[in-house]
């Protein structure tokens, strides 16, 4: 008995042994595998689309507006009217007799542009709806952008700040000397949009988009940049001042569809979004 005690406590010990040996080796501690059935899969992280087979972005569904007090009602765009006697007249601009459909854009730029819900872009930024749709994608209504009520309030400000500078000409350099201009350039307008979601101290030039943020495409936005062009896409569209493959062919500040091809920019996103 005293025998096969000891033999059975010498195994015991060898074990022990064994066990601390591999646990400080070079390997640490000794990995457990788990089971297939116990593994953690992992989940792609959804984007918003950077590119579409079709310049489509027309929109019948739904639209509300987020109220200064926080409220959220459906929205009731103003009624269509000539712009006569407004301000369009008195500061010399073209007065604008009709307005274009739901979804449209004016096909020429008069000095004073009406955008599709009846208001007028003069001398720089100008308060628009806060627009919202269901779901995740960004919709174009009347000029304007609405944003989705499932993206981040983050995405929603980038969206309704991108509003504010719709309609204004492309000014060289605009944008840059100050948020606040009578117009922008491209970068000026993707700088203006991220500092509406304060992710943007002062504005940068395309170049320096090469590097901002984080490297690739982002889960809401994504930026795309060279040395002599910026445009951004949010949640489904695309803010940009060059009228590449947007059927209105207009220059300027504006919601366009999204490019079949983003080849020749780097691509860069703010980090989480």
């Amino acid at each position: 008995m005293r025998t096969c005690r000891a033999v059975v406590c010498s195994l015991a010990i060898t074990a022990a042994g064994a066990s601390d040996a591999l646990a400080n080796g070079p390997g640490g501690a000794v990995a457990v595998t788990p089971s297939t059935s116990t593994a953690t899969k992992s989940v792609p992280v959804p984007h918003a689309p950077i590119t579409a087979k079709t310049s489509n972005v027309a929109y019948k569904g739904p639209v509300y507006e987020k109220t200064a007090t926080g409220e959220i009602l459906s929205y009731q765009p103003p009624a269509k009217t000539s712009t006569v006697g407004t301000a369009a007249a008195s500061t010399g601009g073209a007065v604008a007799t009709s307005e274009p459909a739901t979804g449209a854009l004016p096909t020429s730029i008069p000095t004073e542009l009406t955008i599709g819900d009846g208001m007028t872009t003069a001398t720089g930024p100008t308060l628009r709806p806060e627009l919202l749709v269901p779901g995740s994608t960004a919709r174009f209504v009347d000029g304007l952008a609405a944003a989705p009520m499932g993206a981040p309030a983050a995405i929603q400000e980038i969206i309704w700040a991108g509003n504010e500078v719709i309609g204004l000409p492309y000014i060289y350099g605009g944008g840059h000397a100050s948020f606040i201009s009578p117009g922008y350039d491209c970068s000026g307008t993707v700088s203006f949009a991220l500092h509406g979601a304060t992710l943007l101290a002062s504005p940068e030039d395309s170049g320096e988009f090469e590097t901002w943020g984080s490297h690739g495409i982002g889960r809401w936005v994504t930026i795309f940049a060279n040395g002599g062009h910026a445009y951004m896409t949010v949640a489904g569209l695309r803010l940009d001042t060059s009228p590449a493959e947007d059927p209105a062919n207009l220059e300027g500040p504006r919601w366009r569809p999204l490019r079949q091809t983003n080849a020749g920019f780097v691509v860069r996103h703010p980090l989480g979004l």
